[in-house]
């Protein structure tokens, strides 16, 4: 982590208190939960890191950790940390990282790409939570409207970590790629991504860029990617026409 906002030392622990010091650490992530400051994904910090902010024994961190992941709240994955759980059922079904305009591509698809927003920007709060970044950064946020055969089918917005990438909001992405752009200009590896997929109803935005009526089902996609070294360097929202775009997975059991 790099010092991402809010902390969870934003008070002293109360050592007079009755409560045990374990349990007031379970609760203060508790109401950061609660209260949408760590969204589903969220990384928290080491236990060393927790424990040296706010004078405990890691010890003590642990066990705070512990009781939240028996209430599944939150999870631990080996060799990455623990993060924040999401309340929503998370299939696996993409098997490689792949973009939906790599895909397009590569079935032969041609399609359209409308640049409707560009630059830099203040990151909301819990996009700055899941790109690692004090809500006081910036973020270049591009939102763009794909289109095949003269009609919408998914409305992509992309929230880019501004200080991995100076310069980007210069790049034209109507024709330009951006994992493409960042592979290929600014050299930066993509490793990973978490995808999240489930069924929401058109807001009047989403229904009016997709040509759907208010309240339409659509797919919704939620990713956030990582580079090779673990940092996060992309968060997006993806809505997809679903009368004319189906998500389809080639799976194997071993």
């Amino acid at each position: 982590m790099t010092g991402s906002e809010p902390t969870i030392a934003d008070a002293a622990i109360n050592r007079e208190a009755p409560v045990a010091i374990h349990a007031q650490i379970s609760e203060r992530i508790r109401n950061r939960i609660a209260r949408g400051e760590w969204p589903a994904h969220y990384r928290l910090k080491s236990e060393p890191e927790i424990a040296a902010d706010l004078g405990v024994s890691r010890g003590t961190v642990r066990r705070a950790l512990a009781t939240l992941i028996e209430e599944g709240l939150l999870r631990q994955v080996r060799g990455r940390g623990t993060f924040v759980t999401s309340m929503t059922f998370e299939p696996s079904i993409a098997q490689r990282l792949s973009t939906l305009s790599e895909d397009f591509s590569a079935q032969g698809i041609l399609f359209d790409t409308s640049v409707l927003f560009h630059g830099l920007v203040a990151p909301p709060q819990p996009v700055a939570a899941l790109l690692d970044l004090p809500v006081s950064g910036t973020v270049f946020q591009l939102d763009r409207l794909r289109s095949t055969g003269g009609s919408a089918v998914t409305l992509l917005g992309n929230f880019v970590r501004s200080d991995l990438v100076p310069g980007i909001d210069d790049f034209d992405f109507a024709g330009a790629s951006l994992f493409g752009t960042l592979e290929g200009h600014y050299g930066l590896k993509i490793g990973t991504a978490r995808r999240t997929f489930s069924a929401e109803a058109a807001t009047e935005a989403v229904a009016e860029a997709l040509a759907v009526p208010v309240g339409a089902p659509v797919q919704y996609l939620q990713q956030v990617t990582y580079l090779t070294d673990g940092r996060p360097i992309e968060y997006s929202d993806v809505w997809i026409q679903s009368e004319r775009l189906k998500v389809t997975s080639l799976l194997s059991r071993r």
